[in-house]
């Protein structure tokens, strides 16, 4: 089955490792097994969470028209995560909006994400707040949207 999905979380990963304003930013494509001690992590099809479903993303396809061409739609999930040492939970939330930000800015500047055939967008967001034995952690969830044709 061809899938639009993996490519899209690729180039997601390689704008991320590229970016100069997330050079203090772990990022990474999917669950890590990691000695990082990085305090932000932007993660690519993972929410991060991992005591939950490690669903990266999912798609829907459909007949574009007669012949063998597809539109395949999809949303992606992307975490950008922000830890402290400390319980300021105000300055964890604002540090993953700007991570979070930072893919927000990419797909307003490109959202074919330089891909053929494709479109892609932030469709909603999600805020997961913390307080833990290593102090306070936000969790920004994105969900990446779009669509793409597969021929």
């Amino acid at each position: 089955m061809n899938s639009r999905l993996p490519e899209v979380i690729k180039a997601l990963v390689a704008l991320g490792k590229t970016d100069t304003e997330l050079g203090d930013v772990e990022v990474v494509d999917g669950p890590q097994v990691s000695e990082s001690d990085a305090d932000d992590w932007l993660i690519v099809g993972f929410d991060g969470d991992p005591s939950g479903d490690f669903e990266a993303g999912q798609s829907l396809g459909d007949w574009s028209g007669l012949g063998t061409s597809r539109e395949e739609q999809f949303q992606l999930t992307v975490a950008a995560i922000a830890n402290r040492g400390d319980t300021d939970i105000v300055t964890a939330r604002r540090r993953a909006y700007e991570i979070g930000g930072r893919v927000v800015a990419w797909l307003r500047e490109q959202p074919n994400l330089g891909l053929h055939s494709l479109e892609a967008a932030i469709g909603s967001t999600r805020l997961v707040q913390d307080q833990t034995e290593d102090g306070a952690q936000a969790r920004l969830l994105l969900t990446v949207v779009g669509r793409g044709f597969i021929n």
